[in-house]
C-alpha cells in the first residue's frame, strides 16, 4: 500500500501534467482556427483552377505536355511524398500516415524500389531508421508555412518526373474533415490524371476567348495546378494535426481529472485507515493500563 507521502507526490505530478495538457489544448485550438481558415480559403481556389483546366480540355491536345505523360507500365520507380508532423502528442495522426505509407511501399515496391520525399520530423526519423532511400526531406516546414514552400516542393517533384528519374509521384497525408475527424489520403500527383470535359450548366455556358491561346494557357496552368495541390495537402495536414492534437490533449485533460479524483479518494481512505488505526492503538493502550 503506498504511503500518504507517495500519494501526495503522485497527485502533484498529475496536477502538473493536467496543467500542461490543458495549456496545449488551448494553444492547439487557437492555431487550429487559423489553419482551418487557410484550408477553407484554399479549397475554392483549387476547385476553380481545376474547373478552368477542365474547360480547356476540349480545346487543346493533352498528350503533348510532359506532366501528363504516362510512362510505360513497369518503367521507373514511384516517388512517395509522406507528410507527417514534426511533433507528437497528437493521437494516431502520425502513426496513421506512416502506416498508409508502409502499405503503399509494400504494394508498389514488390517489383521496383520506391523513392521517398519526407515532410516532418516524424516521417524522417521513421524511415531513416529503416534504411529507405530518401530523395529529399523537410523538417520545421509547418512553423512558417507559405505557398512558396509548396512551390519549391512541387517544382522539385516535377523536375524528378520530367527528367525520368521517377515514373510517378504520390502524396500521402491527413486530410482535415472536422475537429473530430481526419482522413488518410493517398493521391496521385504526377502524371496529372487525365482531365475530362466539364458539362456546361443548363441554359448554356459562356464561350470564353483565351489570350494568348488555349494551348499556352493550359501549359502554364498545369505546373501551377501541381503547386496548388501540394500546398493544399500541406495546409490540410497542418489543420488535421492541430485538430488531432486538440482532441488528444482534451482527452488527456479529462483522464487526468478522473485520475485525480481516484487518487484523492484513495488518499482519503488511506488517511482514514491510518487515523482509525491510531485511535485503536490509543484505546488499546489505555485499556491495557
Amino acid at each position: 500500500m503506498p504511503s500518504l507521502i507517495d500519494l501526495r507526490r503522485r497527485i502533484r505530478a498529475v496536477k502538473s501534467t493536467q496543467q500542461i495538457t490543458k495549456a496545449m489544448k488551448m494553444i492547439a485550438a487557437s492555431r487550429l482556427k487559423r489553419a482551418q481558415d487557410r484550408v477553407v480559403a484554399a479549397r475554392p481556389f483549387a476547385q476553380r483552377m481545376l474547373r478552368v483546366l477542365n474547360g480547356l480540355v476540349s480545346r487543346v491536345d493533352q498528350g503533348v505536355h510532359p506532366l501528363l505523360r504516362v510512362p510505360p507500365a513497369g518503367e521507373g520507380r514511384p516517388l512517395l511524398i509522406v507528410i507527417s508532423a514534426d511533433r507528437g502528442l497528437c493521437g494516431s495522426f502520425n502513426s496513421n500516415v506512416l502506416k498508409a505509407a508502409g502499405q503503399f511501399i509494400v504494394t508498389e515496391g514488390r517489383d521496383r524500389e520506391v523513392a521517398l520525399g519526407l515532410i516532418g520530423r516524424k516521417s524522417r526519423d521513421f524511415f531513416r531508421r529503416r534504411g529507405f532511400e530518401v530523395l529529399f526531406e523537410r523538417v520545421g516546414l509547418f512553423q512558417r508555412l507559405q505557398f512558396g514552400d509548396a512551390v519549391d516542393l512541387a517544382d522539385g517533384a516535377m523536375e524528378e518526373f520530367t527528367s525520368g528519374r521517377v515514373s510517378s509521384v504520390y502524396l500521402v497525408y491527413n486530410e482535415f474533415k472536422s475537429v473530430m475527424s481526419q482522413r488518410i489520403v493517398v493521391e496521385q500527383l504526377l502524371p496529372i490524371p487525365r482531365l475530362e470535359d466539364v458539362q456546361e450548366p443548363q441554359g448554356g455556358g459562356v464561350d470564353y476567348l483565351y489570350e494568348p491561346g488555349p494551348q499556352e494557357i493550359f501549359a502554364d496552368l498545369l505546373p501551377r495546378h501541381v503547386q496548388v495541390q501540394v500546398y493544399r495537402a500541406l495546409i490540410e495536414s497542418n489543420a488535421a494535426f492541430y485538430a488531432a492534437q486538440m482532441t488528444a490533449m482534451d482527452a488527456a485533460t479529462r483522464n487526468s481529472a478522473e485520475m485525480l479524483e481516484s487518487l484523492t479518494l484513495y488518499m482519503n481512505k488511506v488517511r482514514q485507515a491510518a487515523i482509525t488505526r491510531e485511535i485503536i492503538e490509543v484505546v488499546s493502550g489505555a485499556s491495557a493500563t
